[in-house]
């Protein structure tokens, strides 16, 4: 269980602080909820406590790991899959992990396929979010502004 103040991260939304634990009454039932503020997405989010673990909440990684991730976002690009919709597909699925490194994998491999050729929209949707998700986690974790986190994953890859 987290407690207000906590740094997590939702997936495909992204790190956030627990502003909140709040009871809510939904069809006769009360459940709890953590009032989560995601500043660099502009949202405010409910999360039942009691799905936290099947949504993959979890907490913002310790600022020691992230050389892990700018080990990622330098490593080789992986083959993708030549198909736009199975590569998007498939994209998606890894971000819905939660997993940071799966993130900076899909941000550094999506990165370094645009600039050998454009992106479909969708994928650059896809990428604008994955750098999103990968950029608010280092804020959170290693105390830096949205700038200083953007220009470490761009310089990385």
């Amino acid at each position: 269980m987290f407690s207000t103040g906590d740094f997590i991260v939702y997936p495909m939304y992204g790190a956030g602080i627990i502003t909140d634990i709040v009871e809510k009454d939904f069809l006769g039932e009360v459940r709890t909820y953590y009032s989560v503020s995601l500043p660099y997405s502009r949202m405010e989010a409910s999360v039942p406590v009691d799905n936290c673990e099947k949504l993959g909440v979890r907490p913002v990684i310790d600022q020691s790991r992230i050389p892990e991730v700018l080990e990622v976002l330098k490593g080789d690009t992986e083959p993708m899959n030549p198909n736009w919709n199975k590569r998007y597909r498939e994209n998606t699925e890894r971000m819905q992990t939660g997993d940071i490194l799966q993130v900076a994998a899909v941000v550094r491999n999506l990165v370094r396929t645009d600039r050998a050729k454009p992106l479909s929209t969708g994928e650059k949707k896809l990428l604008g979010t994955a750098k999103q998700i990968l950029e608010s986690e280092l804020i959170y974790s290693g105390g830096y502004t949205m700038e200083e986190a953007d220009m470490m994953v761009e310089s990385n890859i």
